[in-house]
């Protein structure tokens, strides 16, 4: 079905483009409507509207959590070109792919004619088959770390059925790429990707996609308990359960505002501490709901209910964004390096 393509997204206009897309359709065809319809252009982070961003990333997760994957990808992707001054290829669909891997390294190197070229194994690339370009993190001859633009239907490049094995978000199809001295375009300096501001801003996004999941999933057990609240013995059990999922969501959505505002207060500052909070926080917010949500409503919905099932064999696989304790190590460190404790009102 074709979306009437609109001058700007919002959250209004991305649900109303969301609610026309088929829900057979594969994630990445669903990708290319919302690009189509422009509702890709989503505000840039730390210009002021943060929040809307974010929740545009939530509203697609709460949709599909695989079409949320690519979405988010394909986002986070225009906002590092537009901070990195990269290439600008309007309808192109992007991923980044910037996991690393000790069995595997892809090398950005010149070729013999003068060209950039890209060479060597890439691992979890999700949505490979479906894009049409990928920011590519890789290594230079120098041996520092480098990002690259690169067109995935180009000579050279391999889509492997290789490397997913998981159920949980299995439409993202997360295989390797193997690129064959592929012509690539640096995109930034050495380093840049990981040393400018926005790499924070961009992990941060992600939490809002695990917000959206857990919101989704907190809404079936609404949904139950609603419908129990004219008997006359209503569960005392389950709405306990809604109880702990409001407390949770509620804190969750509080932080992710607080932070929200933090970064369009102060654009270009460093963000790691608030966004890895934002992220540890929202991380355990999601996988508590679960819990909660599937502890109150047995295993109806989980066998019978096609779209709750999938969203919870999606949503653990992908909080495994999460680096968890190392994650929280790495918190505590920041923590350390202020002279006083940083929780007072």
């Amino acid at each position: 079905m074709k979306i009437e393509r609109l001058p700007f997204a919002s959250a209004h206009t991305l649900a109303e483009s969301l609610a026309r897309l088929a829900p057979r359709q594969a994630p990445g065809e669903q990708l290319a409507e919302l690009i189509a319809a422009g509702q890709d252009q989503l505000p840039l982070p730390a210009r002021g509207a943060t929040l809307q961003r974010w929740q545009c990333l939530a509203l697609t997760a709460h949709h599909d959590l695989g079409l949320a994957k690519l979405y988010e990808g394909h986002t986070d992707a225009l906002a590092i070109l537009a901070e990195l001054h990269g290439p600008s290829l309007p309808g192109a669909s992007w991923g980044v792919w910037c996991a690393e891997s000790r069995d595997t390294a892809v090398v950005l190197r010149h070729a013999s004619d003068g060209s950039t070229v890209l060479a060597g194994r890439k691992q979890w690339c999700s949505g490979a088959a479906a894009l049409s370009h990928a920011l590519v993190s890789c290594e230079d001859a120098n041996g520092e770390r480098q990002l690259a633009a690169v067109a995935l239907r180009a000579p050279g490049v391999t889509i492997t059925d290789e490397g997913w094995q998981a159920v949980g978000m299995a439409s993202t199809t997360s295989v390797d790429v193997v690129f064959d001295d592929v012509p690539a375009v640096p995109v930034g300096g050495p380093g840049d990707y990981l040393s400018r501001p926005g790499f924070w801003y961009g992990g941060a996004g992600v939490a809002a996609c695990w917000y959206g999941a857990a919101q989704a999933l907190a809404e079936y057990l609404h949904a139950a308990a609603r419908g129990q609240s004219t008997s006359s013995q209503p569960d005392p059990h389950r709405l306990a359960h809604l109880g702990s999922v409001d407390v949770a969501l509620g804190s969750a959505a509080a932080l992710m505002r607080t932070t929200a505002a933090d970064i369009d207060r102060a654009p270009g500052a460093y963000a790691g501490r608030k966004a890895m909070r934002l992220r540890l926080a929202v991380e355990e917010v999601a996988s508590e709901v679960l819990r909660h949500v599937t502890r109150a409503l047995g295993a109806g919905p989980l066998c019978r209910n096609e779209r709750f099932a999938r969203l919870a064999a999606d949503l653990p696989v992908f909080l495994r964004q999460s680096h968890a304790e190392r994650d929280l190590a790495a918190l505590g460190a920041l923590v350390t390096q202020q002279e006083i404790a940083p929780w007072a009102l």
